[in-house]
């Protein structure tokens, strides 16, 4: 697989991910939405700005997230997400499916070697 081939292998994985990375993350309390960005880029999941805002829209639709205005010491109220039950029952569902597959990738990366 040549490099560029690579490279778009691995952003098309992250990307297919990215909910259910959006959700762990606010899994732990409200959050604001520079701050999600953040720990993405902590744990090496590039994210730009521009494409966080309309995934968390989309969340927000469909009905997974909320949010709250609060008051900032720094400028202009910020929205804090959190989620929903249904986010949660949803998150549930996502995480299980990325245990299934884990074991199975895993499974098949030990039987190559």
């Amino acid at each position: 697989m040549d490099q560029i081939t690579s490279e778009n292998t691995k952003a098309q994985m992250r990307k297919g991910i990215l909910d259910f990375l959006i959700l762990l993350v606010i899994s732990r309390g409200p959050v604001y939405a520079s701050d999600i960005l953040k720990e993405l880029k902590e744990n090496e999941m590039i994210v730009v700005e521009g494409t966080i805002y309309p995934l968390l829209s989309r969340l927000k639709d469909s009905g997974l997230l909320q949010y709250v205005w609060q008051e900032s010491n720094a400028g202009p109220p910020r929205k804090y997400y959190s989620l929903t039950s249904k986010g949660t029952e949803t998150l549930g569902q996502l995480s299980a499916t990325w245990k299934e597959l884990n074991k199975s990738i895993n499974s098949l990366i030990k039987n190559k070697d």
